[in-house]
């Protein structure tokens, strides 16, 4: 006797395996709470398509939505994925104001995106216009003094060890606004190519992917070698 497959009793078991309100599983998805309520309380079926939505905004085959609700052993998403990236290493950025390194670059789909930045500009007038990009974003900085600019809230000296976490759709730049090096490390929630393609200040179209010509990858250590205008260079300095 066949078992009719029920997706909202799988996706019930998995949200609740992963302590997910369906709040959440809302934002990963982009279907409304409404629509997910009705589906795990057998209300309502899904299409394919939304189907796939599940699939891809949870990370899971979609095989396991047809899974029989009887023979369903508890659900995880502990895929052991890891990524290590050793000194040197990373994805390197070069725009003018900036130079970004990426860590784990061969990790896709990541669910936040952490960045290395060396910051070089010390004026807004480095920039064409403020950077935003969706989600929120926390930095923390490693070496010198950082100066955070904002369009909602005045400018924040941030010195080594120093941290922020704020709304990143907010129009933001980093300034160095010390004598030496700058660094930021920044984890970004949101899209890696949507994060790229801001920071380099270029628009990027729905579902395109930034592969611009200063996406080149090169090992980390050389951003922080990257020769100085002689204007910035410290007393001493060769």
């Amino acid at each position: 006797m066949n078992t009719k497959a029920k997706p909202g009793a799988v996706l019930k078991s998995l949200r609740l395996a992963n302590g997910w309100t369906l709040s959440e599983v809302s934002r990963r998805t982009g279907l409304p709470v409404s629509t997910l309520s009705k589906v795990e309380n057998d209300k309502m079926s899904l299409s394919y398509d939304k189907l796939a939505r599940i699939s891809r905004g949870l990370e899971i085959d979609i095989g396991l939505l047809f899974s029989q609700e009887g023979g369903m052993a508890p659900l995880s998403l502990v895929t052991g994925r890891r990524s290590i990236t050793r000194a040197g290493e990373g994805r390197l950025i070069e725009t003018e104001p900036y130079d970004h390194v990426y860590p784990a670059a061969d990790l896709l789909n990541k669910r936040f995106v952490p960045i290395i930045a060396e910051i070089h500009a010390r004026s807004l007038s480095d920039f064409s216009e403020l950077i935003r990009h969706p989600g929120e974003e926390y930095a923390y900085v490693l070496e010198g003094t950082a100066e955070l600019h904002t369009d909602l809230y005045a400018p924040i000296t941030l010195e080594a060890g120093d941290s922020i976490y704020f709304d990143s759709g907010m129009g933001h730049v980093y300034l160095n606004a010390g004598q030496g090096a700058c660094r930021v490390l920044s984890i970004c929630s949101g899209e890696e190519s949507q994060l790229i393609a801001a920071l380099a200040q270029e628009p990027l179209a729905p579902g395109e992917v930034h592969e611009g010509p200063k996406a080149v990858a090169k090992p980390a250590e050389k951003a922080r070698r990257r020769p100085k205008p002689a204007g910035q260079r410290r007393a001493g300095n060769s």
